[in-house]
């Protein structure tokens, strides 16, 4: 009895004394916990100043710059001086090319049964038989080769190309392009008929930060005096319109002239509007990308020298998954066309059918296509 009453106020001190502990260490454990949680969930101030400025929240197209972004708009006057960087324009590439983007959405003529086997001998090398048989063209049989060399410039970009095919006539189409230096791109073309020279060219092309200039040799002959030259100048206003014009001097023996043209440029996120305007007419294009898989185009002509107009409207609609590209068109002449393109994957082998139709003239024309390799 002596010891119970002696051990039992004991107990009861130890037992309040660790109630009391217990509930201090369950207090401490909550409040590191919730301070691990608060310091996980707020970014820290050096996180949040390095996440200022980084662009992809927006796709924006190839080779144009994006604008600071910030979360608070500063102050006038407070900022720093925008840098020499940023200020700059992109590249608007080369005059030739601001139709193309149009012009890649409608499909090309086919007519005949057509058999292309391509054949790599090397990382560099390439040949191509070519095998057409046509009811109102030429049939007949091409080789072509292309070198590709080892200057490489961009990501897929290597210089000097040499491409070139010869028919079983003799016929000849060679082309050589070369990056002399990081600005200054250079292009040779020569076109022989049957073993006689019929037309040879001599481009050269200089690409500055915001411009490009080219110009274009075309048949000179010093003894005769003719030949023609073609000068190209494409200027960036802004990162999304681009102004250029084109000047083409002919000379041969009793005739001269000069023809300009102007052109203009709007590229936007998903279009691209051009616009062409000369002596001998007009050419405006417009691009419009709806999706990943649908492309549509809008293409006008008008020539001062024929005195016609012609309006087109094609489009392109590509499937992935099922390896099917199909192409359509239609004008204002009542001309309607479409192709088809099928890749049998895993074989190397592409199926191609095209298909056109006059309806003013009353004429129908079909092609068939395999490309092996």
């Amino acid at each position: 009895k002596y010891c119970w009453r002696v051990v039992s106020p004991l107990c009861r001190v130890i037992s309040k004394y660790a109630t009391g502990l217990q509930q201090e260490v369950a207090f401490g454990c909550f409040s590191l916990s919730m301070g691990s949680v608060l310091a996980a969930t707020s970014p820290s101030p050096a996180a949040a100043a390095a996440g200022q400025g980084v662009p992809g929240l927006v796709s924006v197209p190839p080779g144009f710059s994006m604008p600071s972004v910030s979360s608070v708009p500063p102050a006038s006057g407070s900022g720093p001086p925008p840098s020499d960087a940023d200020s700059h324009l992109p590249n608007p590439g080369t005059y030739e090319e601001c139709h193309r983007k149009c012009k890649e959405v409608f499909p090309l003529q086919m007519e005949g049964v057509r058999l292309v086997v391509n054949k790599g001998l090397s990382n560099h090398f390439q040949v191509s038989h070519t095998v057409t048989l046509s009811t109102q063209a030429d049939s007949g049989y091409r080789f072509g080769a292309t070198y590709v060399g080892s200057k490489q410039t961009g990501p897929a970009e290597s210089f000097p190309v040499m491409v070139g095919d010869m028919d079983n006539t003799g016929s000849l189409n060679a082309q050589i392009i070369h990056q002399l230096t990081s600005a200054v791109r250079s292009k040779i073309a020569i076109q022989t008929q049957q073993h006689k020279f019929v037309n040879w060219q001599c481009d050269m092309e200089y690409r500055g930060e915001d411009f490009t200039a080219a110009v274009t040799f075309g048949n000179p002959d010093i003894l005769v005096g003719s030949g023609i030259v073609v000068a190209h100048y494409l200027q960036s206003i802004t990162p999304a319109l681009a102004l250029g014009g084109e000047l083409v001097y002919h000379r041969r023996p009793g005739e001269e002239g000069t023809v300009t043209s102007l052109l203009g440029r709007y590229t936007g996120n998903n279009y691209v509007a051009t616009l062409t305007l000369g002596g001998a007419g007009a050419h405006a294009t417009y691009y419009h990308k709806a999706n990943d898989q649908l492309q549509v185009g809008v293409e006008f002509e008008a020539s001062t020298r024929m005195q016609d107009t012609t309006t087109s409207f094609g489009y392109q609609l590509d499937l992935p998954k099922a390896n099917l590209l199909f192409k359509g068109t239609i004008d204002s002449n009542w001309v309607v066309g479409a192709t088809l393109e099928k890749k049998l994957v895993p074989l190397p082998l592409t199926l191609a059918l095209g298909a056109f139709l006059n309806h003013r003239k009353n004429k129908f024309q079909c092609g068939f296509g395999v490309t092996i390799g």
